[in-house]
């Protein structure tokens, strides 16, 4: 048996799709797991729509989620002449035909189907003419001369056995009257080019692959095995398009989802391993099977990314996470500067609480990250004269501390909840505000001793809370 290869086939027609991405994982952990090879083929034929930095973001998009693949890219633009060329073999074998009906003609064609609700199939008019009949101002196409009788089956890996009748395919268009060749012709040169064994994409193609099969039994090419995978809805249960909130790996790395949590979740969307459901990737590539994928689709759910995501949070190492958090910062938020790092790092064990995104580490960090506060004026209404007097209290008994520690702060703290005839949130909302200009945040013991007694007494000095 030769080497399992499979691979990911996008167009750069815009930012890899979410529904894309689980396709490349599938690929990638099924080539992984029966030791093979996982390829990528860039699909660039359609010159109008492609350009260079999608192909950029699709090949950036699969490295940051973790996704390598064997080899250079497969650019299917330069390949259009070996294409070109099996369409000639097909024609000098009688598996194809040139067909010189008009536009015209085929737009009436179309208009008739739909008059009698029918789905629109051409009607084969230059399947057996004789070339002799043809007129001379119209370049024809080449259509594939596709069976006629009987029925096709398709073994699918996922599916089971489907079968079609053969006279619901039409003589599709393998050459355009421009000379370039369609997408049906090109996917089924490249993938025997390629060595292919193993072709996993969405149920969407199910139709496509029953065209491929008839050209790869005409040019009498091993068949690849198949499997279609059901494709990702959005909550409302429709098919999931690029044009959907969070359809982009994007949506996902700027509000802080990390790859590795992103990753297990789409593992997990439509395919199961026993009941477990956290898996690393040396796991994932172990137990995935073909097996284990489902046949109904899959409805995305920002929910259960946002508490994946806050698993892998609270269950990283510091070193990490503070890697990830740092990326994150740099790419979308602020740079988090040298000198801040090891206060950052450190401060991390109380920050990823309750935080299910980086963007929530972020948004609790800001008052580690710059010695200017910015206040929000509707805390600061909250800081009246009591609070004012709760603020220098504390100012002035932290001033002797020699330890600076939780154990040394609490028991100033339940003093002046007790000589303020106050409680808590008394005590800590006031100090907080002052601290961070915000009245929400870690928790007050946290922030006071991250930010160190020095940079403490400087922010309480401020004339504002005098």
């Amino acid at each position: 048996m030769s080497k399992v290869a499979t691979r990911f086939a996008p167009s750069p027609t815009g930012p890899l799709h979410i529904g894309g991405v689980r396709t490349a994982l599938f690929n990638w952990l099924f080539a992984k797991n029966k030791g093979g090879d996982f390829l990528l083929r860039i699909e660039d034929t359609d010159k109008e729509r492609s350009k260079k930095e999608y192909q950029n973001q699709i090949i950036q998009s699969l490295k940051w989620i973790g996704i390598d693949y064997d080899s250079d890219e497969y650019i299917q633009s330069t390949k259009i002449s070996g294409h070109v060329k099996i369409v000639a073999e097909l024609l000098k074998k009688g598996n194809a035909y040139k067909c010189y009906c008009s536009n015209e003609e085929i737009e009436e064609q179309k208009k008739r189907a739909k008059q009698k609700k029918i789905p629109y199939i051409y009607d084969r008019k230059w399947r057996d003419k004789n070339e002799n009949e043809a007129p001379k101002n119209i370049k024809p196409v080449i259509r594939f001369k596709s069976k006629i009788d009987g029925k096709s089956k398709l073994k699918d890996l996922v599916q089971g056995d489907v079968e079609i009748d053969n006279n619901t395919i039409e003589d599709f268009v393998i050459l355009r009257n421009d000379g370039t060749p369609t997408y049906n012709l090109s996917v089924t040169v490249d993938d025997h080019e390629m060595n292919v064994t193993h072709i996993i994409r969405g149920d969407d193609h199910k139709i496509n692959t029953f065209k491929q099969m008839q050209i790869y039994e005409a040019m009498n090419w091993d068949l690849p095995k198949f499997a279609h995978i059901p494709l990702i809805h959005t909550k409302e249960g429709k098919k999931l398009s690029k044009r959907d909130k969070d359809s982009t790996l994007d949506d996902y790395s700027k509000i802080g989802i990390m790859p590795e949590a992103l990753r297990n979740y789409l593992l997990r969307l439509g395919w199961s391993f026993q009941d477990k459901e956290i898996f690393n990737l040396e796991e994932s590539i172990k137990h995935f099977n073909l097996e284990g994928i489902g046949k109904s689709p899959s409805k995305l759910d920002l929910n259960r990314i946002l508490s994946m995501n806050e698993y892998y949070i609270k269950n990283m190492k510091e070193d990490n996470l503070f890697d990830q958090l740092k990326e994150f910062c740099e790419n979308y938020k602020e740079k988090i500067l040298p000198e801040k790092e090891d206060q950052v790092k450190k401060s991390l064990i109380f920050l990823k609480n309750k935080a299910k995104t980086l963007e929530d580490i972020f948004n609790n960090l800001k008052y580690l990250l710059s010695d200017e506060i910015n206040f929000n004026d509707e805390d600061l209404k909250l800081i009246d004269s009591t609070s004012k007097g709760i603020i220098a209290e504390f100012k002035s008994k932290i001033k002797d501390i020699s330890k600076f520690d939780r154990e040394s702060l609490e028991p100033l703290i339940n003093e002046l909840i007790k000589t303020n005839n106050t409680n808590f949130k008394g005590v800590g909302q006031p100090l907080r505000i002052a601290l961070t200009g915000s009245k929400y945040g870690p928790g007050i013991y946290d922030i006071i001793v991250s930010l160190g007694k020095d940079e403490v007494l400087k922010r309480l000095g401020n004339k504002i809370f005098i």
